[in-house]
C-alpha cells in the first residue's frame, strides 16, 4: 500500500501510474507545502470570518481562486475520490485533505480495495484530467452503489414526479396485463369465537396446495409444544404471537387460493366481540360470507344465544353487502356429533328464522353444508359415505338449498350480480400507506381503474392522477369490479387519502353530514331500552366510521305492522324512518343508486344495535 503511494521513489510511482491511469500526470509536492509529520491528525476547519479554511497540504499559500480551481478540477466519478468523500461524510475539504495524506488512507479497507483493483486514485490525488473506459465504468458502478438509497424497494412505479432526484421508473404499458380473466371473489369467514374459522381457512389453503407439507409439519410441532394439537392449521392464518398463544384471531387475515374456474381471497375475521370493528373492516370487502358455526354440543348454543357473536356477525354480513351466505356447520366429526343428521338439522332449523329476520332471502342467498375443517372432509372432496351416509342424498335432492357435494364446488357455483364495469368508478379506501408515494388500498365496487386516469377523492373533492395499479400485488393495466387493488396517487399525501374516503370518477359520490334512512332496531344497550331523538351511536358505512346522532324519528313500524307517524321513540324489533346527523361529512349514496355505498350499521357500547339503508340525501348545493 505504502509503495503504491510513495512520492519519494520514482520507480514505484511509475509502476503505480501504469496500474492506475496511464494518462495521468506526475504528482509533485508544492514547494510551499507545510512541514508534515507522519501519522499526524487532521481536523475539519471551523468557520471563522477572519481566517481562510485549510483545504489541502499547501492551503497556506494558495489563493482563493486556486482553491476553487482545485475543487472544480476533481473528477467526481473517480472511485478513490468517491470513497474518500464518503469516508469524510460529504465534507469535500476534509476529503481533499485526506487525499493529500496517503498514509492516513491506509487505515481504510475500502481505499485499499480500490487501489488493489488497480483503478482510480491518480485523478483524485493529482487533480488531473483523463481516464480510460474501464476506469470510467468502474467509477460509475461505485457511484451507483453510493446511491443505493435511491433504488426503489417497492412494486414497479410508472411515474414518480415527487421523487427528489427526478428519477422515474418507467414501465412499458404494453407489457402490462389486464389481469386474470377468471372471476375474483372475496370470502369473509365469520362466526363465534372458536367455531373453527382460522382452521377452516388454513385447511382450504393446505388442500389447494398453497401451503407445503414441511410448513404444516412445523406448525404441527409448534402446536404440540403449546398442548394445542388441533390448532396447527389455524397457525397458517394466525401469524402473530398473541393470536397463537390465545388461539384467538385479532386482525383480519388475508390469503389467496384459486380453482380452475375462479380466484378467491380469504378474509379470516376475528370472532371475539372485542374485535368486531376489525370484523366489519373485513366484511366490508366481502362478496360471500362464510358463517362458520360449531356443531359440537354446547358450542353452537353459546354462539347463537343472545350475547354470542353468531347473531351479530350474520346481521353485519347482510348489512355490509355480502351477496351470498354459506352457513358451514363445522366440527361434524366431533365425538359429540359423529356426523349426526339430527344435530345438523337442529342447527339449520334454529338459524333459518334468524337469518330471514336479518334480511336474507333463504332460498336464493343462503346455503347450508356440513364439514370438518380439521380433517378436510367435505371441503374439497365429498365426505366418504361410510362416514356420513345421508349427505349424498341430501345434496343431490337440493335439500337446504345446496346442490353441490363439497364446499369448494359450492363456492364455484355461486354467481355475483350487480358488478358493472361501465358504471362510474367507486373504490372505498380501506387503508393507505407511503412507499415512494401514497398508495391507497381498496376494492373496486364499480367501474374500471387504469393507470393514467384522474380520480376524485371524496369527501375532500381533491383530484389526483393514478400512476399505477396493482391487483394481488401484480401491476396491471386495469382492474375490474371485485378486484382488491393498490393504487398509487400522484401528488397525494397520507393526510389527503384516509380510510373511509371513496375514489370516484365523474360524477363523484355525495359527501353529506345528514341522511334520511330506514333502520331496523335489533338491540339496545343494557341501560337504554328505547331510542329517541338525541340518541348517539357510531355510524359504519362501507369502510368509514363516524359518530352520529339521531335527529328526528319520522315514523315507526312494529312487528305487527302498525305504523306510528311522528313517533317519539323506537324500541327493539321496530323499523323506523329517521334523520341521522354525522359529526363530519361522509361519502355515501342512496341505496337504490349504489347499494354498496347505501348500507350502514349503528353500534354503541360494543354491540350492533341497528342496520339500515339510506333512502334520501340532502339536495345538492347550486
Amino acid at each position: 500500500m505504502m509503495s503504491l503511494l510513495s512520492h519519494n521513489t520514482e520507480n514505484s510511482f511509475q509502476e503505480t501510474k501504469s496500474i492506475m491511469n496511464p494518462n495521468a500526470g506526475e504528482w509533485k509536492p508544492s514547494v510551499n507545502a507545510a512541514a508534515w509529520t507522519p501519522g499526524q491528525g487532521f481536523q475539519v476547519p471551523t468557520p471563522a470570518p477572519a481566517a481562510a479554511p485549510v483545504v489541502a497540504v499547501a492551503a497556506a499559500t494558495q489563493t482563493p481562486e486556486h482553491q476553487e480551481s482545485t475543487m472544480s478540477d476533481i473528477d467526481e466519478n473517480d472511485p478513490l475520490w468517491q470513497a474518500v468523500l464518503k469516508i469524510a461524510e460529504g465534507d469535500r475539504e476534509k476529503a481533499l485533505t485526506m487525499i493529500n495524506d496517503p498514509d492516513s488512507l491506509a487505515n481504510y479497507p475500502e481505499v485499499e480495495a480500490i487501489l488493489a483493483a488497480g483503478v482510480g486514485g491518480d485523478d483524485a490525488m493529482d487533480i488531473a484530467e483523463g481516464g480510460d473506459d474501464a476506469t470510467d465504468q468502474f467509477a460509475k458502478d461505485v457511484d451507483d452503489k453510493l446511491k443505493i438509497d435511491d433504488v426503489p424497494t417497492s412494486a414497479p412505479d410508472y411515474d414518480d414526479d415527487d421523487d427528489d432526484n427526478g428519477d422515474t421508473l418507467e414501465i412499458d404499458p404494453s407489457t402490462l396485463k389486464e389481469g386474470d380473466p377468471r372471476e375474483h371473489m372475496n370470502l369473509v369467514f365469520i362466526g363465534h369465537v372458536d367455531a373453527g374459522k382460522s382452521t377452516l381457512s388454513g385447511s382450504i389453503l393446505y388442500i389447494t396446495e398453497n401451503v407445503d407439507k414441511r410448513t404444516i409439519e412445523r406448525y404441527e410441532k409448534e402446536a404440540k409444544e403449546r398442548n394445542r394439537e388441533s390448532w396447527f392449521l389455524a397457525f397458517i392464518m394466525d401469524t402473530n404471537e398473541e393470536e397463537r398463544a390465545k388461539g384467538k384471531t385479532v386482525e383480519v387475515g388475508k390469503a389467496h387460493f384459486e380453482t380452475v374456474d375462479k380466484r378467491y381471497t380469504i378474509l379470516d375475521a376475528p370472532g371475539h366481540k372485542n374485535y368486531v370493528p376489525n370484523m366489519i373492516m373485513g366484511a366490508s370487502q366481502a362478496d360471500i360470507g362464510v358463517l362458520v358455526i360449531s356443531a359440537r354440543k354446547g358450542e353452537f348454543e353459546t354462539g347463537f344465544d343472545r350475547g354470542g357473536q353468531t347473531r351479530e356477525h350474520a346481521l353485519l354480513a347482510k348489512t355490509l353487502g355480502v351477496s351470498h351466505l354459506v352457513v358451514v356447520v363445522n366440527k361434524m366429526d366431533d365425538p359429540t356429533v359423529q356426523w349426526s343428521k339430527q344435530r345438523y338439522d337442529e342447527c339449520v332449523t334454529k338459524l333459518r328464522p334468524f337469518l330471514k329476520q336479518c334480511g336474507f332471502t333463504i332460498k336464493k342467498e343462503v346455503k347450508f353444508i356440513p364439514i370438518s375443517g380439521l380433517s378436510g372432509a367435505n371441503v374439497k372432496d365429498e365426505v366418504d359415505p361410510a362416514v356420513c351416509s345421508w349427505w349424498k342424498q341430501s345434496w343431490t335432492s337440493g335439500e337446504n338449498n345446496t346442490n353441490q357435494p363439497s364446499l369448494l364446488r359450492l363456492f364455484d357455483s355461486l354467481e355475483i350480480q350487480g358488478r358493472d364495469p361501465a358504471a362510474p368508478l367507486r373504490i372505498p379506501v380501506l387503508d393507505r400507506y407511503t412507499d415512494r408515494g401514497t398508495i391507497a388500498m381498496g376494492k373496486v365496487e364499480s367501474g374500471i381503474v387504469r393507470p393514467g386516469m384522474t380520480v376524485t377523492v371524496m369527501p375532500t373533492r381533491s383530484e389526483y392522477k393514478v400512476d399505477a395499479v396493482w391487483a394481488n400485488e401484480d401491476p396491471v393495466a386495469g382492474a375490474r369490479p371485485g378486484e382488491n387493488v393498490l393504487i398509487k396517487l400522484n401528488g397525494a399525501g397520507t393526510e389527503d387519502v384516509r380510510k373511509g374516503y371513496v375514489l370516484c370518477t365523474e360524477p363523484p359520490c355525495r359527501a353529506v353530514d345528514k341522511i334520511i334512512a330506514k333502520i331496523y332496531l335489533s338491540d339496545m344497550p343494557e341501560n337504554t331500552k328505547i331510542m329517541t331523538a338525541g340518541f348517539q351511536a357510531v355510524f359504519h358505512a362501507h369502510c368509514c366510521e363516524e359518530e352520529c346522532t339521531i335527529v328526528k324519528i319520522f315514523e315507526t313500524t312494529n312487528k305487527k305492522g302498525q305504523v306510528v307517524k311522528n313517533a317519539r321513540f323506537a324500541s327493539v324489533e321496530m323499523q323506523c324512518i329517521c334523520m341521522i346527523e354525522v359529526a363530519r361529512s361522509v361519502p355515501v349514496e342512496k341505496y337504490d343508486d349504489y347499494p354498496f355505498l347505501g348500507r350502514f350499521t349503528l353500534r354503541t357500547e360494543g354491540k350492533t344495535i341497528a342496520i339500515g339503508i339510506i333512502t334520501k340525501l340532502p339536495p345538492k348545493k347550486a
